[in-house]
């Protein structure tokens, strides 16, 4: 069972950037997925969450209504788009799921790093002003 991040890079403010989470070993379509990121010297934050079966998605206020998050049952991978990215976005980010047989259906509980036990290698972000 893995997660595979990729898509990190370095930008220019303003510009743009994909990240997918491939996952392998299951079908992760039937678990909640999400993203976080940590900024150097800071703690890991939520970013965004993906759930398949509804296709609700939640959103950090930092990134809402720059960043979607999206996802491919064919190819068991989701997908953060990052649009207007500031060096504020700068940070490795790394996807999650939770992959557990139950979970609740509300922000306060995607958001939290605690919610995922299973996580992927981060990819590397970096926004020049």
């Amino acid at each position: 069972v893995q997660l595979q991040a990729s898509g990190g890079g370095s930008v220019q403010a303003g510009g743009s950037l994909r990240l997918s989470c491939a996952a392998s070993g299951r079908a992760f379509t039937n678990y909640p997925m999400g993203w976080f990121r940590q900024a150097p010297g800071k703690e890991r934050e939520f970013v965004s969450s993906l759930i398949w079966a509804s296709g609700r998605t939640y959103f950090a206020d930092s990134v809402k209504g720059r960043f979607t998050v999206s996802g491919d049952n064919a190819k068991n991978t989701i997908y953060l788009q990052m649009n207007r990215l500031s060096p504020e976005d700068t940070a490795v980010y790394y996807c999650a799921a939770v992959v557990k047989p139950s979970y609740v259906s509300a922000f306060y509980y995607f958001s939290k790093e605690t919610s995922y036990n299973v996580w992927g290698q981060g990819t590397e972000v970096t926004v020049s002003s």
